[in-house]
């Protein structure tokens, strides 16, 4: 009889419903897809969910549930799960979009999509998920909601624009947007003062954002950005990891001599992050010339402005990385520091042979 190496519960996550897949790698590294469920995406639906695995799988063997992040309708199920003390693995669903043209299917159902993400979970080895700490919950939330308010105080701004440059424009309207326009401020106003209280009452905090501020061009709601959507960095392992998570990667598609595409960002990944690094970018490129040489090196081989910004941000996002885990302060002569103690050491070395 063939021995259990490994449970998994894949589930498509929907607003109001769980679509389950239960799978199986045996010894042999034979997998088998053998139970199919769809449950309410409410508490008694989890727990109804819960007894129907633990009828299904085997005990000895740990069962990893592994799920799309869809929006915010996975963490009732995942915060849930977690408290549990289960295994969870939450996966980007660009990952699990290219797993599933990998395989025969034909048709993309919310069965299929299960299958797949119950065998995605069985081939590969995935970290375990965390739930995210509080306080940068708190700021992720914040933070967004920030973003919110200053794209649609832009969309007001333009209608207002667009009415007071009407012919005879209507007075009660423009009192309207004017009203509008007071009211976000006010929201946003309301929100840096809720994140400036949640920093300054946390020191470890506070400490880590005064270092990622000394990078130049990075303010401190870059800085608060950067954290509550990397959860303090808690899942990054390393740079390329990083970069990839908040789509700053490069893709390139290139066969034989027929096939040849552009390089180009993947933009699957946090926009947030992204977003975030667009201004901060800027400011490095004007005042640091660290980052004015990555960017001219870039414009000057590949003739596109636009791909030496982007260049810059995934440095500055990188660097704001490594600042975070050395717990260190940003030095713009650090290349030249490093460059005279090589040369140094060089010279030490040239002496020591010489005698």
């Amino acid at each position: 009889m063939k021995k259990v190496l490994k449970q998994v519960a894949g589930v498509d996550v929907a607003q109001n419903e769980l679509v389950v897949t239960l799978g199986k790698m045996f010894d042999d590294l034979s997998i088998d897809l053998y139970a199919h469920k769809v449950f309410r995406n409410t508490e008694k639906g989890i727990l109804t969910l819960l007894d129907w695995v633990k009828k299904l799988t085997d005990a000895e063997v740990s069962v990893r549930f592994v799920m799309e992040a869809t929006g915010v309708y996975h963490q009732k199920f995942a915060f849930y799960l977690y408290a549990q003390d289960y295994e969870v693995s939450i996966v980007l669903p660009n990952k699990i979009s290219n797993y599933m043209r990998t395989l025969e299917n034909k048709t993309i159902t919310d069965k299929s999509c299960s299958e797949a993400i119950a065998q995605f979970g069985l081939e590969r080895k995935l970290d375990r998920w965390h739930k995210p700490k509080k306080i940068y919950r708190s700021l992720q939330q914040l933070t967004r909601e920030r973003d919110q308010i200053v794209m649609e105080r832009v969309m007001v701004k333009n209608q207002l624009h667009a009415e007071q440059a009407e012919a005879e424009p209507n007075e009660r309207s423009i009192e309207r947007l004017n009203e509008r326009m007071r009211l976000l401020n006010k929201h946003e106003k309301e929100i840096k003062s809720d994140l400036n209280e949640i920093i300054n009452n946390d020191t470890i905090l506070k400490s880590e954002i005064t270092n990622i501020c000394s990078i130049t061009g990075i303010g401190e709601l870059t800085a608060t950005i950067v954290l509550a959507e990397t959860n303090g960095f808690e899942l990054i392992r390393n740079k390329k990891q990083l970069t990839s998570y908040a789509g700053l990667d490069v893709k390139e598609k290139q066969s034989g001599t027929s096939v040849k595409g552009k390089p180009r960002i993947s933009k699957k990944g946090n926009r947030h992050l992204r977003k975030a690094m667009y201004l901060p970018s800027l400011s490095a490129i004007k005042y640091d010339e660290n980052f004015r040489n990555v960017y001219v090196r870039i414009v000057s081989r590949q003739g596109i402005k636009m791909k030496g910004l982007v260049a810059v941000q995934r440095k500055l996002l990188e660097m704001i990385y490594v600042i975070y885990k050395s717990k260190n302060e940003y030095r713009k002569d650090y290349t030249d520091l490093k460059r005279s103690s090589a040369l140094s050491l060089k010279d030490q070395y040239a002496t020591q042979t010489g005698s």
